[in-house]
């Protein structure tokens, strides 16, 4: 049994999936700690094509630690993590999200507003002095990617780039952009997957104001081919809202080429949602022009009006 095993947040992306290979990596080699990667669900189709295109494995799923130890990665609330999260101590966090984390005894926190968890460790590598392997840094540069659409979401940084650029030279891309719009539009491929594989495949839940708000969202290169599948949609958010106990569902449709989105809100609460981004809900649709983040650019609004 291993002493500590790497988690990321639950409907693994591919930042949580090449920061928990990351993180274990560095505790292995930088520090002498016996570290396992894990994954709380199976890699959407972009960290599929990551993972092919390194030649590597798929983690091990679990959604319960089988250690004393755990190390956070991409996330820090226990709503998103395993499900025996009061049953474990937290001995470490690498996350860039708001922070809603107690904790009784002191432990690694390390969270920095940055594009992508992958980026924190790039420069974590370099403080201690540790080689990136090719693959894992194939995936690193997948992850900061895919978190920042390419550099061009507002979530961003001056960091991100030379840590893309480090680690694209590591894993032999040369062509950052041309390997990124590969990246971006496998994961877009929408026509095989089911009405819930599109609402859970990227989707947290919050609390505000007393109310549990699921937030999904899909990326895509057409928004109306997503809403010409509305009615499994909607009757798939339904389902989860009368058996999780939702208030309010919001899947948000990004359109990763213009970045545009729209959004469909069912449950309770869509005033608020409509005061939130100052637009008009039509039958639960609206529009949210320039939108693409959901930590930047959603979150907050609707934590303001809750």
């Amino acid at each position: 049994m291993t002493k500590k095993q790497v988690f990321g947040h639950k409907n693994p992306d591919t930042d949580t999936v090449a920061s928990a290979m990351a993180a274990a990596y560095l505790l292995n080699q930088a520090y002498g700690e016996e570290a396992q990667a894990m994954a709380q669900g199976e890699p959407n189709a972009e960290t599929k094509f990551a993972l092919d295109h390194f030649g590597l494995d798929a983690l091990p799923i679990a959604t319960a630690a089988d250690t004393d130890e755990v190390v956070l990665v991409d996330h820090n609330e226990a709503g998103q993590s395993i499900d025996n999260f009061a049953d474990v101590t937290v001995a470490g966090v690498y996350d860039h999200h708001k922070l809603d984390f107690k904790s009784n005894a002191p432990l690694w926190f390390t969270n920095k507003p940055l594009g992508s968890v992958s980026t924190i460790l790039y420069y974590e590598f370099q403080n201690e002095n540790v080689e990136i392997p090719t693959a894992l840094a194939g995936m690193m540069a997948s992850a900061i990617i895919s978190d920042t659409l390419l550099l061009k979401s507002p979530t961003t940084t001056k960091q991100d780039q030379p840590a893309l650029e480090a680690l694209a030279k590591i894993a032999g891309i040369d062509d950052i952009n041309a390997y990124g719009l590969e990246l971006l539009k496998a994961g877009t491929d929408l026509s095989s997957r089911s009405a819930k594989d599109l609402i859970d495949g990227d989707a947290k839940s919050f609390e505000m104001g007393g109310n549990t708000i699921r937030i999904g969202q899909v990326n895509t290169v057409d928004v109306d081919d997503v809403f010409a599948r509305r009615d499994e949609i909607e009757a798939a958010m339904n389902e989860e809202i009368a058996q999780d106990g939702y208030d309010t569902f919001i899947l948000v449709v990004t359109n990763i080429l213009d970045s545009d989105s729209d959004i469909l809100v069912l449950g309770d609460n869509q005033d608020k949602v409509a005061k939130a981004f100052d637009i008009e809900l039509k039958d639960g649709r609206g529009s949210l022009p320039g939108v693409v983040s959901r930590k930047k650019q959603v979150v907050p609004p609707l934590t303001e009006a809750f």
